[in-house]
């Protein structure tokens, strides 16, 4: 709307020489704000920020920054954590999957596991979330099988962090239920999919664009979440969420919106009979960005 050009690369291997080619391209076509958005990217949108101090760069979900150069990401486990009340309060085995791209190495995954957890524990303190991890980000022919065998060993609901909805699609052919990631996967398993999980980084985008057009634009970490209206849950499938659903989702959005509550409140119980956390207090940003290698109590790694 704003008079903004857009213009974009896409299917860029994440090599350092790839990622600069795809940003040199934009320079070429006159791009003076330039995202990129992949982990793999940093290395080579970090050197570009430096040969080219006069154009603006923003990373998503990285570390590396400069005075032209932001970091983005955002508290999706704010909306896992939501997912997993609604597989929670539907659940009948009492045994959930959890189709996983990586393992507890990886916070953002693992992060994002637990919240889920939490969240099922919100609700059904009797429930088991059963994790199996395909190590790799894209990988349909793995997704399918993690989530055939998660459903062999009873599990009822297969929640994923991974991008195919191979898992939803598995879960509607086995007659049993899901929660989605990435987009509203009503759409490819309508009689699966309870919800799913949902990033709308448009929020991001448009408040940055905007800054820039204002001249107030400035370097940052960006950590947004549902306050910002930067994830979310899509819309409950009514046809198949458990009586109650709504209005429990409800109340947490509230208690989230609200800042009393932060998923990763107080003293958190592992998997391993562990510790995490404080009372009264709850995990840094940092924290949960960068250094979730546990898995909360109800978690088995299959």
């Amino acid at each position: 709307a704003m008079g903004v050009k857009t213009f974009y690369v896409e299917d860029v291997p994440e090599t350092v020489a790839d990622t600069k080619e795809a940003i040199q391209t934009l320079i070429d076509e006159g791009c003076n704000l330039i995202y990129t958005n992949s982990f793999g990217f940093m290395e080579g949108t970090d050197q570009m920020a430096k040969e080219h101090p006069n154009v603006k760069f923003a990373h998503c979900s990285g570390y590396m920054r400069e005075d032209n150069m932001s970091t983005y990401f955002g508290k999706v486990y704010q909306a896992r954590y939501l997912a997993g009340i609604v597989a929670g309060m539907k659940t009948e085995s009492n045994k959930i999957g959890y189709v996983a791209a990586m393992g507890s190495e990886n916070s953002e995954v693992t992060g994002g596991i637990d919240a889920f957890a939490i969240g099922v524990a919100e609700v059904n303190p009797d429930a088991e979330i059963h994790v199996k991890v395909t190590n790799s980000w894209f990988s349909p022919t793995e997704e399918t099988n993690a989530a055939k065998a998660l459903i062999a060993a009873g599990c009822d609901v297969i929640g994923q962090h991974c991008d195919t909805p191979n898992p939803q699609l598995e879960a509607e052919k086995a007659g049993v239920w899901g929660v989605g990631y990435n987009s509203d996967m009503t759409k490819d398993a309508p009689k699966a999919t309870l919800t799913s999980t949902i990033w709308n980084w448009g929020a991001y985008y448009t408040e940055a664009v905007q800054e820039l057009i204002d001249g107030t634009w400035k370097p940052e970490v960006y950590y947004g979440g549902m306050k910002e209206g930067l994830v979310d849950i899509a819309p409950l499938n009514k046809k198949l969420i458990a009586p109650g659903t709504e209005k429990k989702i409800e109340e947490a959005k509230e208690k989230m919106l609200s800042g009393d509550f932060n998923v990763f409140d107080g003293v958190i119980e592992t998997n391993d009979g562990k510790k995490v956390g404080k009372k009264g207090e709850t995990l840094s940003d940092e924290d949960i960005k960068g250094k979730i290698n546990w898995y909360f109590k109800n978690i088995v790694v299959k």
